[in-house]
Order: C-alpha cells, then structure tokens, then sequence
C-alpha cells in the first residue's frame, strides 16, 4: 500500500470542470470588480429608469412612449433594490475568510 497517493488539497466542483484550492481567498481584483460592477447596475438602472428622456433628439420619442406604455416607476425601484441586495451580499462574500469544507 505504498503506492497510494495523499489526497490534495483541491475540490472539484461542477464534475471536476472547476477546481478550487481549498482555504484559498477570492483575488483581490475579484473582490473590488464585484461590488463595483453591482454598484454601475444600480446607479444605470435608477439614472435611465425611464429611458433616455433628456436625449436632444429622442427624448420626446421615449416620453411619449412612457405616456403609452404607462410604465411602472415602482417595479423599477424594486429592481433597483434588488440588486442593492445583491450588491451588499456579493460584497460581504467577497471579503468574508475562506471557509474549510
């Protein structure tokens, strides 16, 4: 039974498509691009929540078609909130320790 091997320290998840070190840290750049890239969401989809209505040449256009449509500021703001969520629980992920398996 000299042969056998010790077992590494990796997990294979997804089937051994994926692999993690186990006890390894997100990258740095991993754990600032997250929240920022979540935080660009949210700032996007309040700022041009109704369109682009404050375009020079197609600002009449989108409010005219908001008029039509009757689009819902509340449904909006809802998913604004939802990726709020998403933007707090990314980050303390992120900057949480790894944890053994």
């Amino acid at each position: 039974m000299a042969d056998k091997k010790p077992e590494p320290d990796v997990k294979e998840i997804a089937g051994g498509w994926m692999t993690e070190r186990i006890g390894t840290d997100a990258p740095t750049f991993l754990k600032f691009a997250t929240p920022v890239i979540a935080a660009c969401a949210l700032i996007y989809i309040i700022v041009f929540m109704n369109g682009e209505v404050g375009h020079a040449t197609r600002g009449k256009l989108v409010q005219q078609f908001n008029a039509a449509t009757q689009s819902s500021s509340a449904f909006m703001y809802f998913i604004a909130a939802l990726i709020a969520i998403y933007l707090v629980i990314v980050t303390l992920y992120a900057w949480s320790k790894p944890h053994e398996d």
